[in-house]
C-alpha cells in the first residue's frame, strides 16, 4: 500500500520550488499535487493522457477548450487527453490533486 498525507505533500512540493509534485506513478495512473498562487499563471499545455483535477482549496476559473467555469474546494473537473486547458483568474492559492490515466507521459512514446 502507498498512503500519503496532504500536509507532507504540500511541504515536499514547497521544498521542490516547483508548481507540480508527482507523488505516485504506476503504469495505469499517476497523481500529483499542483499549487498555483493567487494571481499566478498556469503554464501547462495539453497532455496526452486523460486527467482529473480535484480542487482541495482555493478559488479560480478553469478554461477547457471553449468552456469556462469557476472552481473551488470540492470541484472535480475531467479533461480529456489532448484538450487545451488551463486555470486562470486565480483569486486564492489553488491547491489541486491531479490524476492522470494512464500515468502522465505514458502516451508520449
Amino acid at each position: 500500500m502507498d498512503a500519503f498525507e496532504l500536509t507532507q505533500l504540500i511541504s515536499q512540493r514547497k521544498e521542490s520550488n516547483k508548481l507540480y509534485l508527482e507523488f505516485l506513478k504506476v503504469p495505469d495512473l499517476s497523481m500529483g499535487l499542483y499549487i498555483l498562487p493567487a494571481g499566478g499563471t498556469d503554464p501547462q499545455s495539453p497532455h496526452t493522457e486523460d486527467e482529473v483535477y480535484y480542487v482541495v482549496s482555493g478559488r479560480a476559473q478553469i478554461q477547457v477548450a471553449d468552456e469556462n467555469r469557476a472552481v473551488q474546494a470540492g470541484s472535480i473537473v475531467y479533461v480529456a487527453k489532448n484538450m487545451e486547458h488551463r486555470f486562470h483568474s486565480i483569486e486564492e492559492e489553488l491547491v489541486v490533486i491531479v490524476f492522470f490515466a494512464p500515468a502522465e507521459y505514458s502516451n508520449n512514446k
